[in-house]
């Protein structure tokens, strides 16, 4: 009788944790969010703007806090981000005090392609993929031209290294696609040309041309060449221009 007895207790006592739990759980659920709090994890100049995203949240043309916590679907609205064009991952998640939160991993352009076939420009991302412009914000990368869609994702790993190069970073604000699949390479402020070839070897092309750059810099001669051929390996052929003879 004992035992019954101590059985019926617990179980009582376990119902009405229960209740407890889901009637908390219930009035909870029923209450508004407190804010909304987005996060950009990669750093970049925001290419969507914050009331983009909360949009894109809500999809309702009211305040974050005027929405009610049981109406959220997590998963629809990570969904939603990441059709966006300007998203490349979104992770949503809601806090136990009311607060929604975003964090965005955005795309990130590393070459501006202007395209004669579609008559506007578009942006190449890191992934090799097309990028649309934006409104907010331009961002500051080399200039892509005579280089089909197709051949995008070939020419990829040279942005990449540019990018990661400083010193080919400062220098280079375009690429020009020539015939073959080769790359000719336009400098800041100077019209010497850089017959870079295919984008293979990229490092070892690199630093011949650092080295013919620096030289020349130091001894004031480098405005005196029409362009240089990094193409060959391990060797850089300099043409000087008319009147200042060939090296």
């Amino acid at each position: 009788m004992k035992r019954a007895i101590e059985i019926l207790k617990f179980v009582v006592l376990l119902g009405l944790l229960v209740f407890l739990y889901s009637f908390g759980q219930k009035r909870n659920d029923k209450r508004n969010l407190a804010k909304l709090e987005v996060e950009f994890i990669n750093g970049n100049a925001p290419f969507i703007t914050y009331e983009t995203v909360n949009k894109l949240l809500i999809q309702k043309e009211v305040e974050v806090t005027d929405v009610g916590k049981e109406t959220l679907v997590l998963k629809e609205m990570e969904k939603r981000l990441r059709e966006n064009p300007m998203i490349r991952q979104a992770e949503v998640f809601l806090t136990i005090d009311g607060v929604l939160g975003a964090r965005i991993e955005q795309r990130d352009p590393i070459g501006r392609v202007s395209s004669q076939r579609l008559g506007q420009d578009y942006y190449l991302d890191a992934d090799g993929k097309m990028m649309p412009l934006s409104d907010v914000y331009s961002a500051r990368v080399p200039i892509i031209t005579g280089i089909s869609e197709n051949d995008l994702e070939e020419i990829t790993p040279l942005l990449l290294h540019i990018r990661q190069d400083d010193f080919m970073e400062k220098i280079v604000v375009g690429l020009n696609g020539r015939e073959n699949g080769e790359i000719e390479l336009e400098l800041r402020k100077t019209d010497l040309k850089v017959l870079f070839g295919k984008p293979v070897a990229i490092e070892n092309k690199f630093q011949n041309f650092k080295a013919f750059y620096k030289k020349t810099q130091q001894d004031s001669t480098l405005y005196g060449y029409e362009k240089v051929n990094l193409k060959f390996d391990n060797q850089v052929i300099a043409t000087k221009k008319i009147g200042h003879g060939k090296r």
